[in-house]
């Protein structure tokens, strides 16, 4: 117990010099790390991780509100709905309220989502879907309000992420990457753009799109370090002629360097104007 809470102290302290990396460079979009308490969910561990860290937990949740930050936490992809075991259902809710606590610890549940994708199709995906619905019943309201679901770049596409989304109102989260290695192209996407935005509006947050670019063409679905602003550059297009603010999170190797250096090259758009050191306007 004494190692677990030493572990927990150590991450608490990195994440809040982590928030304050992000005010200095005026970044306002944050995926916390699903691993700041070891063994949270374990069966045989299961501890009380707000009550030791009650101050810590409240001053990350200070400075996320200070920073205007809108923070967001994405489990595993082992926290699924679909699976006809009811074991891996009851552990994805059991994962799904370990980080709703987290958000609820920090007092930040208005501003943050948690993300998810639906799962696999386990050979029929009709039948797979119908089982992801009836599972998501057995979520809490209260975790079930702060869910995003994001399509995957293998089995759920943008098409079927947005129709979940709509008959469970749950705000989708557009990831281009994925979307172009479980496609035929791009030519499809801006029609689905009004629908997918549209998802947000009972949230006060702005809609979140992930953005990340092929490591190459033999490995599409693997991450490049950095973002390539060709690969992208259609979906920003498209999102301008909406006139709808967006969040967007880079998914880069590069991380952060990744995302301040994607800043420079949308600066260089004629009509772009840098607002902050992570946000622009155009």
């Amino acid at each position: 117990m004494d190692r677990l809470k030493e572990i927990t102290a150590a991450n608490l302290l990195h994440t809040k010099r982590i928030l304050y990396y992000l005010a200095a460079h005026e970044i306002s979009v944050y995926r916390l790390s699903s691993s700041l308490v070891p063994l949270a969910t374990h069966p045989e561990v299961k501890w009380d991780f707000r009550t030791p860290f009650k101050k810590e937990w409240e001053e990350l949740g200070r400075l996320i509100k200070q920073f205007s930050i809108r923070a967001s936490f994405h489990p595993n992809q082992f926290t699924l709905f679909t699976s006809p075991r009811e074991d891996v259902t009851r552990n994805a809710i059991e994962n799904m309220y370990y980080h709703y606590e987290m958000l609820e610890a920090m007092g930040i549940t208005e501003q943050s989502v948690i993300n998810i994708h639906i799962g696999g199709a386990y050979g029929d995906k009709a039948n797979t879907i119908l089982r992801f619905h009836k599972n998501l019943v057995k979520v809490p309201l209260q975790i079930k309000d702060v869910m995003t679901l994001e399509n995957d770049d293998k089995t759920y596409t943008v098409e079927e992420t947005l129709k979940a989304c709509q008959q469970e109102r749950i705000p989708m989260v557009l990831d281009i990457h994925h979307h172009l290695a479980n496609s035929k192209g791009m030519g499809d996407l801006k029609s689905y753009l009004p629908a997918i935005l549209k998802t947000w509006r009972h949230r006060t947050l702005p809609p979140k799109i992930h953005v990340s670019s092929p490591k190459s063409e033999k490995a599409f679905r693997s991450h490049a370090d950095y973002v390539d602003f060709d690969f992208i550059y259609p979906l920003l297009k498209d999102l301008k002629t909406l006139d709808q603010d967006v969040d967007i999170m880079v998914e880069a190797k590069s991380k952060n360097l990744a995302m301040l250096k994607l800043i420079e090259d949308l600066s260089k758009i004629r009509g772009v104007k840098r607002i902050t050191g992570g946000m622009v306007e155009w």
